[in-house]
Order: C-alpha cells, then structure tokens, then sequence
C-alpha cells in the first residue's frame, strides 16, 4: 500500500497570510494532541509566557505576532509556546560529514524517521530575526533540520530515553538555535541553558567546519560531545525495544563507518538512502521520510529520497513542491514490544 505526502516550500519573511494559511491546515491535529490529556495538564498561558520570556526573550515578538494570526486564543498561545508538551519521539540519524583530504566543503547530513501522516512537509524559508533561516518545519513554527544565512546548520534526533521533565519541545529550540546562532560555539550556549522537555541529540556544523554533538535532556545538563553521528541514543541503550525495533545501533554503525572511512560526499549519501539508514516501517511510525545534506560554508541543501534530489540556496530559495510515494516494506510480524512501541510512537504525536 504505497503513501503519498507532499513536501511544499513556504517562503515568507515575516509571519503573515502564508504561515496563516499553513496554521489553519495544521492546527486540528495539533490541538488534538496538545489537549489529549485535558487542557488542565498543560501549562497556563502565564507560565508559558514566562518560559519564553527568561528562556527565549528574542523569539517572544514573532511568539506574539504569530498568536494573533493563529486567533489569539489561549490555547493557541499556550501550544506555540511548547511549552512541557506532550511527549515528542521520532527516530532519525544524523552525522558531521568531513572530507578528510579537504578537496569538498564540509555536510551536515541526517534522516528524518517518523510516522507519514504525521509530517508537515512544510519547508519553510523566513527571516523573523533579520537572517534568512531555511528548515524543515514542525509544531507549525519549530524545525526539525535547518540552515541560516551565519552559515550555522543543525538537526535534531530523539535521544532514547522516555524521560520527560520541565522544558520546550525540541523543535522550537532548534528554531531557537537556528534564529540566533551565528557559530557552532554560539548554538552550543543556547542548548546549554534552554531547558527541554525530553532527550535529544543536536548536531551543529558551521561554515568554518566546527562542529559539536549536544545532547540534552530535562534531567541532565547539556554534554557538548565530538559524536560525528548519531542515532537514538546517547552513551548507551536506555530503552532497548526502541532501539531495536528502529535498528538504533545497526545506523549508527553503518553511519559511524561512513564518515570515518574513506569515500566522498556523495558516497555518504548513497548510504543515507540504502537500509540500515533508510527504513521503510512506515506503518509501524518510524520509516524514513527524507534525507537532506547541508553545505553551510556555501549555503547550500538538498533534500533527498532515493531517485528524487531537491537542491535550494539560502540565497536563492525557491518556490517548489515535490510529491513523494513511500512503499512500506515487507517486515516480519512485530513482537508485542514492537507493537506496543509502534502504538507510543503513533500517539506521541496523533
């Protein structure tokens, strides 16, 4: 049963009638999920004003701006806030791509790894604090990969653990990152005093080649690493039957083997879109959605499926819309942690 989605450029410097439009589309599912548990469970809109305020000052006027659009309501408000929200996993792998004879520029490269129906598609191309920032967008106004005109690109992958605490949801703090770091060294500050509200691991890689791993978490400082890739985990397994059923330790050896060994850019994204890398459990919520590889020394990113490339420029985005059709693949019968864990995935964000 093959599955359709449809990924679309949304290019508007400040929020206005488009980022309007895309809310309208979004905001059912989203306020499903955010309510799931009754409005009384997620912070009030005093407290998620607050957050923003002592943790986020700099965002709280495209915050305001972008309430108004979406209605002013106080449950809009509190949800763009993120805020302690509910739960967020997904899957992806992520890693620094650098050319050891130095002949290509420097890669952030990743997968992103989550359920169909549960991705925007939306890439979106603003400049809310001055500097054009391109991302792939998620929770209507966060990222979940992105690039800046400073030449600072980061992705975000979820970091294995079920823990959860007092914090943002990571795709507004990777927006975060991506609005106001001008370095590697300047996104690594951020991530480690913003509080978040589950463990992920961020990889940063700038325009002069410095980059960092960090992975966070709400009941642990921010570890500034040197991992050039990542999967979900951290320093070990802390949740065993997510990381096999997502092959968490097969991507990262096959990802750890790629950067480390001989073979050029392009070779690192062939492997991006072969398994282990590439996962077609597409209804089980952790399939691979898209591949993208950004180059910010010279500003640029693809966005990539197997046999499709989607090539922008931070200075030269272009309007576009590719219409991508996944073939889940032929997998054995789950076992009951598997199909459990298939059902958390879904709900962590339905």
């Amino acid at each position: 049963m093959a599955i359709q989605i449809g990924f679309e450029t949304l290019i508007e410097d400040q929020p206005g009638p488009r980022w309007q439009a895309l809310f309208a589309r979004l905001w059912p599912g989203y306020r499903a999920w955010f309510l799931r548990s009754g409005a009384v469970a997620r912070p009030s809109y005093l407290e998620s004003r607050r957050a923003l305020r002592q943790h986020m000052p700099e965002l709280v006027p495209t915050w305001q701006r972008l309430v108004e659009l979406a209605g002013g309501g106080d449950v809009e408000a509190r949800f763009l806030s993120l805020w302690c929200p509910p739960p967020y996993i997904v899957g992806c792998s992520q890693a620094v791509w650098i050319d050891p004879a130095g002949a290509e520029e420097p890669a952030l490269l990743r997968n992103y790894d989550f359920a169909p129906a549960l991705l925007e598609g939306s890439w979106l191309a603003t400049r809310w604090q001055g500097q054009r920032v391109a991302a792939m967008g998620d929770c209507i106004w966060g990222a979940l990969d992105g690039q800046n005109e400073a030449g600072v690109a980061a992705s975000l992958s979820f970091g294995g653990s079920t823990v959860s605490g007092t914090g943002f949801g990571i795709p507004l703090v990777l927006r975060y990152v991506l609005e106001m770091a001008q370095s590697t060294a300047e996104a690594v500050a951020l991530l480690q005093r913003v509080p978040v509200s589950m463990p992920y691991s961020i990889t940063v890689l700038d325009r002069r080649a410095e980059w960092a791993t960090v992975f966070v978490g709400p009941d642990r400082p921010a570890e500034v690493t040197r991992r050039k890739a990542v999967t979900n985990f951290q320093h070990h397994i802390e949740w065993p039957e997510h990381a096999r059923a997502t092959h968490a330790a097969e991507r990262l050896e096959r990802l750890q083997r790629q950067v480390d060994g001989p073979g050029t850019l392009e070779d690192a994204i062939g492997a991006l879109l072969q398994p282990p890398l590439y996962q077609s459990a597409y209804l089980r919520g952790y399939g691979t959605l898209y591949g993208v590889a950004y180059r910010p020394a010279s500003g640029r990113m693809e966005l990539l499926w197997p046999g499709v490339r989607w090539p922008q420029t931070l200075d030269a985005f272009a309007e576009g819309r590719r219409d991508i059709v996944y073939t889940p693949g032929a997998e054995a019968p789950p076992d009951p942690d598997e199909t459990a864990l298939a059902q958390l995935l879904t709900e962590s964000r339905s």
